[in-house]
């Protein structure tokens, strides 16, 4: 009886070895699931020949030719320099309008080109007051290039007085103007004003230097030291400077109607 278990056994055990290797070897490698995108090995003979197209690409990496430094040229094969004469002909050569038309350069270089202006800086004045001097700047306006105006203090002359020096006090004062009546001089008064002039007899302003002279003289005969100055005051004045071409520098005060003005050159701006 076990005889004859162990006999079935073997001829199952050979029916399913020949089963497997009939069926169960169908010529194709299991795939690792997680390798998908990995491409096939294969052998170098396995690879396609090479087509002229692909050969013909340039690659990306510097050839051994191009990493090697260039001969050096030789002086038959140099490039020869252009002829200085060819040059100068090339710029002498009158440009046309066609040649001006292709070559924007030579349209440049034929533009004609206008003289250069010169100018002239003057100082116009003095004007009295800032209204006169807008008013000739409106009128001169069309003719300047540009234009300023600045102020500046000047000493004018209102006239001449005589007088006898300042006394230490008023009562020395008066006692020099009583000794003047008791002499026969008129027209004097003591200044009590205060500055410089203070407690001195004035005897007369006069807008002529003769006449201030001949007083100071007459005083002096008397047996005073009489004294003559010139009396000025400092009044503010404006001039207008401006930027005017050489051409209309001439008639430039035309238009300026304040009488006094004058036009000298200055400083320019």
């Amino acid at each position: 009886m076990l005889l004859r278990l162990l006999f079935v056994l073997l001829i199952a055990l050979n029916i399913a070895v020949a089963a497997w290797l009939l069926l169960g070897d169908s010529g194709t490698h299991a795939i690792d699931p997680n390798d998908g995108g990995v491409p096939k090995l294969k052998l170098l003979t396995e690879l396609p020949e090479p087509s002229a197209t692909t050969s013909a690409r340039p690659s990306s990496s510097p050839s051994p030719a191009a990493a090697t430094p260039a001969a050096p040229v030789s002086p038959a094969s140099a490039p020869k320099p252009v002829a200085a004469t060819s040059v100068a002909a090339a710029q002498t050569k009158p440009v046309t309008k066609a040649a001006a038309a292709d070559d924007p350069l030579a349209a440049a270089a034929s533009a004609p080109t206008s003289p250069r202006r010169s100018y002239r800086c003057l100082a116009l004045g003095p004007f009295p007051n800032q209204v006169d001097l807008r008013a000739a700047r409106t009128a001169i306006a069309s003719r300047t290039v540009r234009s300023r105006q600045r102020q500046e203090q000047t000493s004018e002359s209102h006239g001449w007085r005589v007088f006898l020096p300042a006394q230490a006090t008023r009562e020395q004062a008066l006692a020099q103007a009583r000794r003047l009546e008791a002499k026969g001089i008129k027209d004097y008064f003591v200044v009590t004003a205060q500055g410089e002039l203070q407690n001195s007899v004035a005897l007369g302003l006069f807008h002529d230097p003769a006449n201030a002279r001949k007083r100071r003289d007459q005083v002096v005969a008397a047996g005073f030291p009489a004294r003559m100055s010139e009396r000025t005051e400092t009044t503010p004045v404006w001039w207008l400077d401006v930027v005017v071409p050489d051409e209309a520098g001439a008639d430039i005060r035309q238009g300026i109607r304040t009488p006094g003005i004058t036009a000298r050159t200055t400083g320019c701006f």
